[in-house]
């Protein structure tokens, strides 16, 4: 029996369906590329990339020369071939625009691969001094001037492991923000975070400088007004919770800084600092023994903190249970955790060490310096 000839259109039709299983996806916006959302691209799933039809033209998957001889195409490099980007991690500077034009005339790079060198996510994340002798208090992020000079200026810092930082550390700041607007009393100036020192002895923490540095990659390219302070990771001793505030205090308010904020008129008004905490800390300042009464009145009552809620707990019914917290109430903001999130990093740990994957929980830089220096396995 003689077979049925196909349609043109039939043919075609199969014919673009067999390039297009070859080819890769391409990036529908460059423009809206950001670190921890590249564009999908379907060869992460199945190789093929899915359907472009209504989108940009297909690139063919081969190339015909002048005398007709046709050759397979090379594949075609962008920025987002690889689902992290490949930064220069530990450079401790940036370079500048003009060094690195020279670079790419020199080397007669294509506008493309200009495009790329140039873009915000290709400059190294700057890193701290990993030694008191190097070490600056971070101001890089720091307001300037009040927008409203009637309210009382405020810093907030986190102090804890980080080991390593999860969205819900990068969370908890954007919360406390939230708050603190809905407060009317503050403005924010900055936020820090101040990992601990090695000098903790904590089961499971990676080294001091290498907490730092995930937090430094954590909020370098996603956040605007966040900083990381080294200052306590660099101790010989661990810190208390009071005494590093009080280290924050004299940055931001000390003599050296001729205390506080500028104003309009030339006058300068002391900045508050309050401490960021979960509900899990704050429940350990009523347990006998965890805190020194001496270190709770000069927390709550010098600084202040903003208490992030947990996961069904009453952080309200706990204040009113211990006298001394409930003294100290109206120096306290309790952060309501409209959508909850127990990520922990306990919990990140333990997936590292079982080969199970953490994408999605903490950024993709931090996941890629977590691979690159052999973090939380189980051989450490």
């Amino acid at each position: 029996m003689a077979t049925k000839p196909r349609g043109d259109a039939a043919g075609a039709t199969g014919a673009a369906s067999e390039g297009l299983s070859a080819l890769r996806y391409q990036a529908l916006n460059k423009d809206s590329y950001h670190l921890d959302s590249p564009p999908f691209t379907g060869a992460a799933v199945t190789g093929a990339g899915p359907v472009t039809q209504g989108l940009e033209q297909p690139v063919p998957n081969t190339i015909r020369t002048a005398a007709g001889v046709s050759h397979a195409r090379e594949p075609r490099k962008t920025p987002y071939d690889s689902d992290v980007p490949r930064w220069a991690l530990d450079s401790r500077q940036s370079r500048e625009p003009e060094e690195l034009d020279e670079e790419l005339d020199e080397s007669q790079a294509g506008a493309e691969a200009h495009e790329a060198t140039r873009s915000p996510y290709t400059a190294p994340v700057p890193r701290q001094g990993e030694s008191m002798e190097t070490y600056e208090f971070p101001r890089h992020r720091f307001a300037t001037k009040m927008r409203d000079e009637t309210k009382q200026p405020l810093v907030v810092v986190a102090c804890g492991s980080f080991s390593p930082p999860t969205y819900l550390h990068l969370r908890m700041f954007e919360m406390a923000k939230d708050q603190v607007i809905e407060n009317g009393d503050y403005e924010l100036l900055a936020g820090y975070y101040s990992p601990v020192s090695d000098q903790y002895k904590k089961a499971g923490l990676a080294k001091a400088t290498h907490r730092v540095r995930m937090c430094e990659l954590a909020v370098e390219r996603s956040s605007n007004w966040l900083m990381v302070d080294a200052w306590e990771s660099l101790q010989g001793e661990y810190q208390r919770t009071a005494v590093v505030l009080d280290h924050f205090n004299e940055e931001i308010n000390g003599a050296h800084n001729e205390k506080g904020i500028v104003l309009s008129d030339g006058t300068r008004k002391p900045i508050k600092i309050m401490l960021l905490a979960g509900g899990d800390l704050i429940q350990s300042m009523g347990e006998p023994g965890v805190w020194a009464d001496t270190d709770l009145h000069h927390i709550l009552g010098r600084y202040g903190c903003l208490i992030v809620e947990r996961t069904g707990a009453d952080v309200w019914s706990f204040l009113l249970s211990h006298d001394l917290l409930w003294q100290h109430r109206r120096n306290l903001i309790v952060v309501k955790q409209t959508i909850y999130n127990d990520i922990s990093s306990s919990k990140v740990r333990l997936f590292v060490r079982r080969g199970y994957s953490i994408k999605y929980l903490l950024p993709n830089s931090v996941i890629q310096y977590i691979e690159q220096n052999r973090l939380y396995r189980a051989s450490d």
